[in-house]
């Protein structure tokens, strides 16, 4: 995939704070072992059915955004958000000030989130959200599918995601009722799939919608905040693992004999944030390349390990596939030996005695 060039100061809005709330949406498990996985927040019960006989809840919206779509480090995290539809301008817009997390600081973006998860507060007993973080190691995989495979790219995994997410609403007794995203590519292509799959509900597709709709606004907050401390759970586990810039450092620094300054984090995880190329550049493993926190399928992981000091690796093409052995990658094809002959070795002829 092409790298997403960004300025510095929407570098400086996509890094995340020092001290980013860490919310429930963190699972620590799958986010370190490179899996994707879903959160579910708890329904507001003034959201469900007030009793066994009454079919449904109140009316709700629900909309949907996404962080993370262009780093080459990290998750890409889809967030959708619900609340009454009477609700949504006046608690969210009027009171609370959602907007587009793109536009919001860090520190807004986390306090509006910690007040989301906190009970007792308006947010927390009127609204619901979940998210989906899709790793960057299956992110990668799965566009790095091969060509015998049916492609996956980012555009279905993003569908997929959605789906699910709405689907997993409506499985909790959610009344969603209308449904606003921002969009992926061309909004009536999405509008018109989203339609197929939820044929009842009003469904909205539009570009910029995360400025248009308040509950866009607050889906693209809890995307975009659970990616931020997804990024530095990773980062710490790096680090701990004494895989962090700081060992690279000192080797320069007896290199070359002067002081460098020390490099904090990887920044926002973007190609065009000089600090994240700088961390991959540090800490490129010549074979293995980085570890799930990388998406190798980006431009930017895929040159640096092909032309800058990464060991480039020959893949034989066997005309039958299915009768190949793992040892023929090592054999000598042209020698007709015996194989468990020369596993220790070449054998001597009469002649060496």
């Amino acid at each position: 995939m092409e790298d997403t060039p960004m300025d510095e100061g929407n570098i400086a809005l996509e890094t995340p704070a020092t001290d980013v709330f860490v919310p429930p949406s963190i699972h620590r498990t799958p986010t370190l072992a490179g899996e994707t996985y879903t959160h579910f927040s708890p329904v507001p019960p003034s959201l469900l059915p007030e009793s066994s006989e009454s079919q449904t809840g109140a009316p709700c919206v629900l909309g949907v955004d996404e962080a993370g779509r262009g780093p080459v480090l990290g998750p890409m995290v889809y967030g959708v958000f619900y609340l009454p539809l009477d609700q949504s301008d006046p608690l969210l817009k009027q009171t609370h000030h959602f907007d587009d997390s793109k536009v919001l600081t860090p520190a807004v973006r986390s306090s509006l989130m910690q007040a989301l998860c906190t009970p007792a507060t308006d947010l927390y007993a009127s609204c619901g959200w979940a998210v989906s973080c899709l790793s960057a190691r299956d992110i990668g995989a799965n566009m790095l599918r091969p060509a015998s495979s049916a492609a996956y790219n980012l555009n279905a995994q993003a569908l997929d995601a959605t789906i699910t997410l709405i689907q997993g609403v409506f499985a909790r007794g959610v009344n969603i009722k209308e449904i606003y995203v921002d969009t992926v590519g061309p909004p009536a292509t999405y509008q018109a799939k989203l339609a197929r799959v939820f044929p009842t509900v009003r469904i909205t597709v539009a570009k910029k919608a995360d400025s248009l709709y308040p509950c866009v606004s607050a889906a693209s907050v809890c995307a975009k905040v659970t990616r931020d401390a997804a990024l530095e759970v990773l980062y710490e586990a790096r680090a701990a693992a004494g895989l962090s810039n700081e060992d690279a450092k000192k080797e320069d620094e007896a290199a070359d004999g002067e002081e460098k300054e020390a490099e904090v984090s990887w920044g926002s995880g973007y190609p065009s944030d000089a600090r994240c190329v700088a961390w991959l550049r540090r800490n490129m493993h010549p074979v293995f390349g980085w570890g799930p926190e990388c998406r190798f399928s980006w431009g930017t992981a895929k040159d640096m390990l092909e032309t800058k000091g990464g060991v480039k690796v020959d893949w034989p093409m066997d005309d039958d596939d299915e009768n190949s052995r793992l040892t023929d990658y090592f054999a000598d094809k042209e020698k007709d030996a015996d194989e468990l002959g020369t596993w220790f070795g070449t054998p001597a002829g009469l002649e060496a005695f």
